[in-house]
C-alpha cells in the first residue's frame, strides 16, 4: 500500500511524457516496438519490457531511449526488483542532460522512481534527496505537488513528523478540493497528525478522504484509507479495525495487489477473534510463499531479456565486422574473429558461473533463514497453547521482508540478548511428546562472542533442532553449553532414532559445517546407528572474532 502511494500514477507520466515531446520536437513517430510495449504495459509487463528492450537497441533518438529505461524500471519496481529498477534508471539518466529543457520531465519521473525505489529499500535519507531532484525539473505544479507529497511520506516514515507535517500543510491548500490528490493529501497529513499524536481527533478527516475516495471511485484510495482507518482503530476498537481490515483484503484482491493483500492479512491477524488467527496466518503464509516465486521468477525473466538482448548485439556487432573486413587480409580477419569469440564464450561462462553461485546463495539463505524460520513458526502455532501473538507478528514481518527480496538480511544479534534468544528458539521446538533441556545457557557464556559469531550459531542452533523435529523422533534433547578456558562448546544430544554410518550430507549439513569455518570454529557429528545423535559445536572467544 505505501509503494502505491509513492509511485507515481503511470497514467499521469504517460500524459506528462506525451505534452513535452509534442511540445519541444513536434509530432513524434514511434517506433512500432515502443507501441507494442506501451499497449503492454498494464496487462503483460514481462512482454512490455521485452519489446522496450528491443527498441533500445535499434533507437538513436536518447530522449526515446531514456523514456524506455524508466518504463522499464516501473516494471522491475512494480514486480519487486528494486536494485534492477535502480539501475535501469540510473542508466536512463546516462542519456538526459540537465540543460536539455526537452529532458527535464523524464528527469522528473527518473529521479522520482529512484526515490521509490530506495525507500522500498528503506534507504530514507537517498530517497529524500532525489525526491528533491525531482522537484527540481518538474515543471508542472500539479507534479511537484505529487513529489512533495512522497518525500512528506518519506519523513512520515522516519518519525519527522514535524517536517511532514509542514510539507502537507503546504501542499493541501494548492489542492483541488474534493480531488482523488486532496484526499490522498488530507488522508495522510490526519494519518501523521495521529502518529505524532495518538490523542488527535483523526477520523474526521479519514473519514472524509474516504467519502472522497468512494464518490471518486478511487480505488488506489480506498484500499490506502481502509488501512489507515484499521490503524487508528487497533487501539480503541478492535473489532472496527478488524472490520476494515477485511475492507482493505477485498479492495486490494479487486486490484490484484499481493502486497496490499498481505499487509491487510496481517492487519488482520493481529485484530483477528480468538481461534480465528490462525487461519488467516495460513493464508498469508501461502501468499507470501506464492509473491517470493512469482517475484524470484520476474527478476530472472528480466536479467535473461537483458541478457539476450546484449548477446544479439554483440553478435550484430561481431557480423558486421565480418562483412566490413572481407576486403582487408584473411589473417587479419581470422584474428579479429577468434577474439570476438573468445570474449563471446567468456561472456557466456561469466554468466552461467555468476547465475549458479546466485542461485546456491540464494538456496542456502531460503534453507537456512527462510525455510528453517518458517518451520520454527509453524511448530510454535501447533505445539503450544497459548502462543505470544506480537512475538508471532514480529517474526511474520521479518520474513515477509525476506519474501519479498532474499537479500535482505537480517540484524545481527546482540551478545546481550543471546541467553534470552536462544532458549526462546529451543524451547520452541519442545512439545508434549519432545522434552527439551538447556543447560548453562546464561549471559556469561555469550559475554565477548562477536555479532557474526551470534547469527551464525543461532541458524546452526535452529537446523539442528529443525532436523530433530522432521527426522529423528526424539523424545529427550539436552543442550549444554560450556565455557573452557578461551573456547566456547555447545553440546547438542538427543535419543533420537539416529543415522546411518554412510550419511550423505544434504544441504543443511553443508551449511552448518560453512558456518562454523565463517567463525573459525569446528563441527564435530557424531551419527549413533543404534540411536541417539551427538553434535559438538567449538569456537574460539578471540578481538577478532568478537568484533566481526
Amino acid at each position: 500500500m505505501l509503494k502505491r502511494l509513492l509511485v507515481l500514477l503511470p497514467v499521469l507520466l504517460l500524459g506528462l511524457f506525451s505534452c513535452r515531446r509534442e511540445r519541444t520536437s513536434g509530432q513524434v513517430v514511434k517506433d512500432a516496438d515502443y507501441k507494442k510495449a506501451e499497449a503492454l504495459i498494464y496487462t503483460r509487463s514481462d512482454s512490455a519490457f521485452y519489446y522496450f528492450n528491443r527498441y533500445i537497441a535499434g533507437s538513436k533518438d536518447s530522449l526515446q531511449i531514456a523514456m524506455a529505461y524508466n518504463r522499464m524500471a516501473m516494471i522491475q519496481s512494480e514486480a519487486g526488483d528494486y536494485f534492477g529498477s535502480h539501475e535501469t534508471l540510473l542508466t536512463s539518466l546516462r542519456y538526459l542532460h540537465e540543460n536539455r529543457r526537452r529532458d527535464w520531465s523524464c528527469l522528473s519521473s527518473d529521479y522520482n522512481e529512484l526515490g521509490v525505489s530506495n525507500v522500498n529499500l528503506k534507504n530514507y535519507d537517498a530517497a529524500l534527496g532525489y525526491y528533491d531532484q525531482a522537484i527540481k525539473y518538474a515543471e508542472a505544479k500539479e507534479y511537484r505537488l505529487i513529489f512533495l507529497n512522497n518525500k512528506a511520506l518519506v519523513y512520515q516514515k522516519k518519525k519527522a513528523y514535524a517536517q511532514a507535517l509542514a510539507i502537507y500543510r503546504t501542499v493541501l491548500p494548492q489542492t483541488a478540493p474534493n480531488s482523488i490528490e486532496y484526499a490522498r493529501v488530507l488522508s495522510n497529513m490526519a494519518r501523521t497528525e495521529w502518529l505524532q499524536n495518538p490523542a488527535y481527533p483523526a477520523l474526521p478527516a479519514l473519514m472524509k478522504a474516504l467519502q472522497i475516495r468512494r464518490a471518486r471511485q478511487d480505488l488506489w484510495g480506498q484500499n490506502a484509507s481502509f488501512a489507515h482507518l484499521s490503524d487508528f482503530y487497533g487501539r480503541t476498537n478492535p473489532d472496527s479495525a478488524f472490520r476494515y481490515a477485511a475492507a482493505m483484503y477485498a479492495v486490494a484482491s479487486r486490484l490484484n495487489s499481493p502486497d496490499d493483500r498481505l499487509e491487510a492479512l496481517e492487519k488482520q491477524i493481529r485484530m483477528a477473534p480468538a481461534g480465528t488467527a490462525k487461519s488467516y496466518f495460513n493464508r498469508y503464509r501461502s501468499l507470501a510463499d506464492s509473491l517470493q516465486d512469482a517475484r524470484a521468477a520476474a527478476k530472472n525473466q528480466f536479467a535473461l531479456i537483458r541478457y539476450d538482448a546484449e548477446r544479439n548485439k554483440t553478435d550484430n556487432l561481431r557480423l558486421q565486422k565480418e562483412n566490413s573486413e572481407k576486403k582487408y587480409q584473411i589473417v587479419k580477419q581470422y584474428i579479429l574473429l577468434g577474439a570476438v569469440l573468445l570474449l563471446l564464450v567468456g561472456a557466456v561462462l561469466w554468466y552461467r558461473n555468476a547465475m549458479r553461485a546466485s542461485q546456491l546463495r540464494t538456496s542456502k539463505k531460503v534453507h537456512d533463514v527462510v525455510a528453517n524460520g518458517l518451520y520454527r513458526m509453524m511448530s510454535a502455532v501447533e505445539n503450544r497453547l497459548q502462543v505470544d501473538r506480537e512475538e508471532l507478528l514480529d517474526q511474520m514481518e521479518v520474513l515477509y521482508e525476506q519474501s519479498r527480496d532474499i537479500s535482505y538480511d537480517l540484524p545481527r544479534p546482540a551478545a546481550g540478548e543471546m541467553d534470552r534468544r536462544i532458549e526462546q528458539l529451543l524451547l520452541s521446538f519442545g512439545t508434549s511428546g519432545t522434552k527439551v533441556a538447556i543447560v548453562g545457557n546464561d549471559a556469561s557464556f555469550w559475554k565477548n562472542v562477536g555479532a557474526k559469531a551470534c547469527g551464525e550459531l543461532e541458524q546452526v542452533l535452529q537446523e539442528l533442532m529443525v532436523n530433530m523435529k522432521k527426522h529423528s523422533g526424539a523424545k529427550a534433547v539436552v543442550i549444554r553449553f560450556e565455557i573452557r578456558g578461551s573456547m566456547r562448546c555447545i553440546d547438542y544430544r538427543d535419543d533420537g532414532m539416529g543415522c546411518r554410518e554412510d550419511l550423505s550430507w544434504g544441504n543443511g549439513l553443508t551449511n552448518t559445517g560453512n558456518r562454523m569455518k565463517a567463525i573459525k570454529g569446528t563441527f564435530i557429528f557424531e551419527a549413533k546407528p543404534a540411536g541417539g545423535l551427538h553434535v559438538q559445536l567449538l569456537f574460539p572467544v578471540t578481538n577478532q572474532i568478537s568484533n566481526v
